[in-house]
């Protein structure tokens, strides 16, 4: 792997490779096995992913109507659900034979980008932000559906490591949100949050408002860890959260912000 201009390129060239491993010796059953994705299987939480990627090659999606949006929450699921259905006419093996290809593409075009192409300013599906910022977008979303086909196939992996740590930064980063504003949690309330192995905040609360602390704390009023693919299907709102959430402290405010994670459209 060479070293691009963003982390975020040379993580997503690594996510593609842990994908294409993991989906090189899948059976026919294992491509329809359901996943904690509403509404998809394996293959098509892959499908999603080439639908983005050509997209950003600057291929045209399909010209289709989804058989069935009912599983969907909002436009852009519906949108999503486009490149999704018109690819579940294919085998799995032909789905894995274009994803090769598009993020061979992708990857070629991501080498070319230069520091300045980073600071473009864009919109991304989360509103204005720049090429850095869609990078970023791409590695948070690659993982986590690389998640939700390893909950499915019962092979866990690459939870650890470069890529999976920028996907669990910044779901991370929106926690005081979650703690301060969803959560309710009172002014002096402190929260530690331990995900896999490489994450660790504090949230503090003070004037309610919830920021991250400034160092670690020694008392807490309350502790959470999270493994790291359980935290990717909290966020994410998908039906297949694994019951591995150790809650030390105040059990009834841990409860309800695990019970908050769930913000990704």
């Amino acid at each position: 792997m060479s070293q691009a201009v963003s982390p975020s390129i040379d993580n997503l060239e690594s996510l593609w490779r842990s994908i294409d491993s993991l989906c090189s010796t899948l059976s026919e059953e294992e491509w329809e096995r359901p996943t904690g994705c509403p509404g998809w299987t394996v293959q098509d939480n892959l499908a999603h992913l080439i639908d983005y990627e050509a997209r950003a090659l600057g291929r045209s999606g399909p010209e289709h109507t989804p058989a069935d949006v009912s599983h969907t929450k909002n436009d852009m699921g519906v949108s999503n659900e486009v490149g999704v259905d018109y690819r579940r006419r294919q085998l799995g093996s032909q789905v894995l034979d274009e994803f090769r290809e598009v993020t061979a593409a992708r990857l070629a075009q991501l080498q070319k980008l230069t520091a300045d192409d980073l600071k473009r300013e864009i919109v991304t599906p989360a509103g204005p932000g720049t090429i850095a910022d869609m990078l970023r977008l791409r590695v948070m979303d690659t993982w986590s559906h690389e998640q939700d086909m390893r909950r499915a196939l019962g092979r866990p992996g690459n939870v650890d490591g470069p890529a999976a740590d920028e996907a669990v930064g910044f779901f991370a980063a929106f926690l005081p949100i979650i703690v301060g504003s969803r959560a309710g949690a009172p002014d002096g309330t402190t929260v530690a949050v331990d995900v896999g192995a490489g994450y660790r905040a504090v949230i503090e609360v003070a004037d309610g408002r919830a920021e991250f602390a400034e160092g670690d704390l020694a008392d807490v009023t309350v502790a959470l860890t999270i493994p790291a693919t359980t935290f990717a299907a909290l966020v994410g709102g998908r039906s297949d959260v694994p019951d591995d959430v150790v809650i030390q402290g105040d059990e009834a405010l841990g409860r309800t912000i695990v019970d908050q994670l769930g913000f990704m459209p």
